[in-house]
């Protein structure tokens, strides 16, 4: 049995291994490892002890080397990325990126429960990574929050071990899997196997991210396992029994996500996204300079006030991001009942017009920025970002000013100035809207106001 120790050479002295292992699963277990020549941290993956000991330790290695030659071949933000296989001894190891930060298990284990803006958008990342991956025609078979790392940071969430991952077209697999997040089929050699396969476990992955306290609570650690559905009639309650803040859309899709056959379950991860609301239809593109596209009609331009919001949505769809702005301002000041100012930098939503501004309007205007931008711009998108940093809705100079460096409203750690806004496509995620730049509490980094604006963002669950 070959356990690699701290300080120790491998692979001819080319690496030295780094400390305790990263991790160790029911498969394998990683290393941390440094290349000598470069400095460079690397993550190495090996067969764990129980694995050595196996009578087809060999067959066992064949495996391992096809599932490192099945990544290599992935090319995907949201997916470890593996670039070669080295041989110590008899011990084939697993050469991938080094990525500082924990688990999404630790992440939650650590602060509770996530709000459901965080949670999509690492569902929807990690969503995304298993559409590239069933297109190239394989199952992952093993999505849980301990399988997906969050890079130190950042709000990026990247897809791990692939120890399980089979071809798509094979109708015969082992019966493994992780209880809670395994669908039924899974506890079957043979069954009905496809893409379904992945959105069980990315719906029970996403059900955990935003009930862990209520599980906590009850003494649990995942969702009520598939083969306890089947065959103890146990029931699966539904999220909002246990967080009440979950949107009906997002409970719906979980548990249509989590239906326990697979012919009734939500087919592919694109329209699992779909029904959480995460996919944007693109904005076509005219085909002659003056051709006037008719911007899409989904969302529904019903204020609570009776505000139009044709002329915004026109600007939006044509690409018109600094009138768009401009727009944005007048509409909210109007819904909000006070005076808009041809110069953009006199606007200021009063704190008593923040908690009374309609859910309804809010969520139209940012609806319309996340659609015509493709998810890039809006105030829902401003938010994950924010709680992303760790905002919590209380004012905090530290994540207020590291907000405004992440959205590009702030240049060198100084506070910016309206007319250094980028009104363009390229502009940094989350940039526009920026008439909230153009009001003291997101340029001076001081003000409570800004803070209140978010939370009625995240009030408004949009």
């Amino acid at each position: 049995m070959i356990i690699w120790q701290p300080d120790q050479p491998i692979n001819r002295g080319r690496f030295i291994i780094q400390g305790k292992p990263l991790g160790c699963g029911g498969y394998g277990i990683t290393y941390k490892a440094q290349e000598t020549n470069t400095g460079k941290l690397y993550a190495i993956k090996t067969l764990n002890q129980q694995m050595q000991l196996k009578n087809d330790f060999a067959e066992e290695q064949v495996k391992f080397i096809n599932e490192a030659l099945t990544i290599k071949g992935f090319d995907h933000r949201h997916i470890v990325k593996v670039n070669e296989v080295i041989q110590e001894g008899k011990l084939f190891g697993m050469v991938m990126e080094y990525i500082d930060g924990v688990t999404l298990f630790e992440y939650v284990q650590k602060k509770g429960q996530l709000l459901e803006t965080e949670a999509l958008l690492y569902i929807d990342q990690i969503g995304q990574a298993l559409e590239y991956i069933h297109q190239k025609g394989h199952l992952h078979r093993d999505i849980k929050p301990q399988n997906i790392l969050l890079r130190q940071n950042q709000q990026e969430a990247v897809l791990i071990d692939f120890g399980l991952t089979r071809s798509i077209a094979t109708q015969s697999m082992t019966n493994s899997g992780t209880n809670g997040y395994a669908p039924i089929e899974q506890y079957r050699r043979k069954g009905n196997f496809g893409s379904h396969t992945d959105v069980y476990a990315l719906a029970a992955t996403l059900y955990y991210l935003l009930t862990a306290d209520g599980l906590k609570a009850e003494g649990e650690q995942q969702p009520v396992p598939a083969v306890n559905r089947k065959y103890d009639n146990e029931p699966l309650p539904e999220p909002r029994s246990y967080n009440s803040r979950i949107s009906p859309r997002v409970n719906d899709a979980i548990l249509q996500g989590m239906a326990l056959e697979p012919e009734e379950r939500t087919p592919t991860v694109l329209q699992f996204r779909k029904n959480l609301g995460l996919v944007v239809t693109p904005v076509p593109t005219p085909q002659r300079k003056h051709e006037r596209i008719t911007p899409p009609q989904e969302i529904q331009l019903k204020s609570a006030v009776g505000m139009d919001y044709k002329k915004l949505r026109d600007l939006l769809a044509t690409g018109k991001w600094k009138e768009a702005d401009a727009e944005t301002a007048r509409v909210m000041l109007a819904v909000a009942k006070q005076e808009f100012k041809d110069d953009q930098t006199e606007f200021w939503l009063q704190r008593k017009s923040i908690w009374k501004f309609p859910c309804e309007d809010l969520r139209i205007i940012d609806q319309l920025w996340v659609k015509y931008s493709n998810g890039r711009f809006g105030f829902s998108v401003q938010n994950r970002i924010y709680q992303s940093l760790g905002g919590d809705y209380v004012y905090d100079s530290d994540i207020w000013e590291a907000f405004g460096d992440k959205v590009g409203w702030r240049k060198g750690g100084m506070k910016g100035f309206y007319a250094d806004i980028t009104f363009d496509i390229k502009a940094p995620k989350a940039h526009l809207p920026a008439v909230m730049a153009g009001y003291l509490p997101f340029v001076g980094m001081g003000r409570q106001d800004g803070v209140d604006f978010l939370e009625r963002v995240e009030t408004c669950k949009l």
